[in-house]
Parts: structure tokens; sequence; C-alpha cells
């Protein structure tokens, strides 16, 4: 058997074994969301069509053609019955492009649509796209946003780093293929993490943002901000109004941006939020939660302290190594909770929940108090909790045995 043969059996043996390996959850977990064992995505995920060239008069070693380092940071969507993710892949050249993947079950057996998706240039085309939050608007559309990379034209003769990044935008109506519609303009220098909110507010399109000074500091932005638009064609947010601020000392003190677009609830919009903070190892990217108030957008009601989740084990190592990164989540009719979150620039995972956990867990967490200080007081709170329920357990205990004439010895 030729070179070829042998070598494409066993790419394709180990290709449909990672792609139908069953996700188990981890047992018991912290009562909020469970996690999985492995990655739902990951490089090796990608179909073996685009990585090698298949013909063996033209590729006799059957060498990879074109290399994939990563796949990460999904957006996410329920459609046609199917659990659809909008992934951003990562080639071996640093350039990044989105690809829908869809299971049937939401947890494994991802597998990815024939091709990527083509993605329309604007005028000023795009170095690097990525990061796409995927929203069914109630105006009919599927909108796609996404970070657009290109060059500081303002770069020193020599820096091949600096870098401007803005809000594309597109939409479609079958996720294949999409219409380009102008970036986001805002008042601010830079944009990542722009989000669309689902409903329209007063007639507008309303708009979650992330003001930047810099493509990687906040500087004096920062915070994950709001604004209106009359149209998505043209759309021009002329003011940002700041939803939820970095805060010295917490999770969030670097810079912090939306993940997916929030999920409407009885109680407040349930918004899913990653925040930045420096330690001596680097940045770490973590993901925390807040309910903002049904009516005024930009009131937050509830908002517990410190992270939601956080890098564990293997999630820790990566290209960009202590990141835990989201912007896609879906809601299913049950109430069940998929939660898509990356790790390290590197993979995809998935945690599940449900809505009442979720909404339990935001208004009923303590928030942050800021001091250590005013964290051994809640501590303390939980304990005394626990004793007096201890004792009127007992208490009622004793009264039920007494009144049905039981003697415990």
């Amino acid at each position: 058997m030729s070179i070829f043969k042998q070598r494409l059996q066993k790419l394709e043996t180990n290709f449909e074994s990672l792609i139908t390996k069953p996700n188990q959850k981890v047992s018991l977990g912290n009562g909020i969301y469970d996690r999985y064992e492995n990655a739902i995505l990951t490089a090796q995920h990608i179909p073996l069509a685009w990585r090698y060239d298949l013909n063996p008069e033209t590729n006799p070693y059957l060498m990879e053609r074109f290399g994939i380092n990563a796949a990460f940071n999904a957006g996410a969507i329920k459609w046609n019955g199917k659990y659809i993710l909008a992934v951003r892949v990562e080639g071996l050249d640093r350039k990044s492009f989105f690809a829908i993947a869809e299971s049937n079950n939401g947890i494994d057996n991802f597998r990815f649509w024939k091709y990527p998706i083509r993605m329309p240039e604007t005028e000023n085309p795009d170095g690097n796209i990525y990061d796409m939050r995927l929203v069914a608007h109630e105006d009919g559309w599927i909108y796609g946003l996404f970070c657009t990379e290109r060059k500081d034209p303002n770069a020193k003769i020599g820096d091949e780093s600096s870098a401007i990044a803005q809000a594309g935008m597109a939409r479609t109506k079958d996720l294949i293929n999409w219409e380009r519609l102008p970036d986001l303009k805002t008042p601010s220098p830079q944009q990542r993490n722009v989000v669309l909110h689902p409903e329209f507010v007063n007639g507008k399109y309303a708009f979650y943002t992330r003001p930047q000074d810099g493509f990687i500091e906040a500087g004096t932005g920062g915070g994950i901000g709001f604004g209106f638009a009359d149209s998505m064609e043209n759309a021009i947010v002329e003011k940002e109004f700041i939803v939820d601020e970095k805060h010295y000392h917490t999770v969030y003190e670097v810079k912090n941006g939306q993940g997916p677009a929030p999920i409407k609830t009885t109680y407040g919009w349930l918004h899913l939020a990653h925040g930045v903070r420096n330690t001596a190892a680097g940045l770490r990217y973590v993901l925390y939660m807040f309910m903002t108030d049904l009516t005024e957008l930009t009131k937050v009601i509830y908002k517990p302290a410190g992270y939601f989740i956080a890098p564990e084990g293997i999630e820790r190592v990566g290209d960009v190594s202590n990141v835990t990164f989201a912007n896609g989540w879906i809601l299913d009719d049950d109430g069940k909770v998929f939660i898509y979150y990356a790790s390290s620039d590197t993979r995809m995972h998935v945690a599940t929940s449900t809505i009442d956990q979720l909404i339990d867990y935001v208004m009923n967490t303590s928030p942050d108090g800021l001091r250590s200080a005013t964290s051994v007081e809640t501590i303390y709170d939980i304990i005394d909790n626990n004793e007096s329920f201890t004792e009127s357990k007992y208490m009622l205990e004793d009264i039920l045995v007494s009144e049905n004439g039981v003697t415990v010895s």
C-alpha cells in the first residue's frame, strides 16, 4: 500500500473517531452549571478536505497544505433544530475566518459545513476578522457582528503590530450567503466585542459596545457601553452610555466586554461578559454575569461577585494561556442553556445549565463589596444562616416527633 493510502486511512479513521466521541459531564460540579470532559471543537475537527490536497498525483506524501492552528471564540444560535456555531478558525498563517459547525445535541458530534463562510469585504479590506456574535433580530435578519482588524496607517516605520479594530457587520437569512454592511461608527477610537441587542428599543437598533483608546489597552475607555443607531445600513452610534464599568481589584479591572447578546427573562436581561485583570503571568480572562432592568437597559440590578467561569486544567494552556472567552450561548425552549466558551485562544468547550439556575445564581449570589473585609462578612453571613437553618430544622423535627408520640433515643 502506498504512503498516500496508508496516511489517508489513518487520517480518516482518527478524524471520525474524534468527531463521534461522546462528551460526558464532569461529575458533581458547582451546582450552577455542568462542565464536560472534552473540548467540542479543536483544530483537529477541521475537515480533512480543507487541510489536505487529497489528490495522490499532486500530493503523493499527503502533506498538510493548509494548516489550522485553532478553532475558538464561536457565536451560537439554534437554527432549524440544530445547534449552530459560527467558529473563529485560525490558520497557521495567523489569519482568522468564520466557519459554521452544527450538532444535533449541542454537546458533541459537531461537524463543519462543506465550506467556510465567504465574508464580503468593504472598500477598506479586512486584515483579519474574528469573534462573531450571532443575533436573530426581531427585524427578521440574522446579524453577525465581529471584529475587523486593519493595520494602523499611522504606525511608525518598522511597527508591524499596531492595528485599528472596529465592529464589522453582516447579515444573512441562511448562514451561507452574507450581505456585508458598513462598519459600525462610534465616538471611540477603537471597538471590539460589539453586540447587537435582539430587540428594537424605541424603534432603534441598540448596541453593546466596548469603548477603547488603543488596540490592546482600554485607556480612558473601557467598560461595557450601550448606544443606539437608526439603521443597520449606515449604523452610527452618537453616544455611548456605560452599563458596566471596570473597577479596581476585580476580575474586570483592566477591561471588560459583552459576551453574547443578553437573554430576556421575567426578572431582567441576563448578561454574560468577560473580564480581564493583570497578573505577574500576564492578562487573565474570565467570564462573569450580571442582570439589567427589563426596560432601563443601562441599569444593572444584580451582579454576583467574582467570576462565573475561569479556565481549569488543560483549559489554561494554549496560544494565549489563562483565558476563557464566550461570545455565544443558546437558550432552549425547555429552559436549558448551552454556554459556549473558548479556552486560551485554542479550543471550544460547552457548559450547560438552566435559565432558572442562572437566574438564581445572579439574583442570590452576593455582590462584590470591593474590600477584603466585606468578603469575610459575606462568609460570616452564610455560616450564621446555615446555623440558624440547622437549629430551626432540629426544632421542627422535635415538634413533629412530639406530636406523633415517637420517642427518639
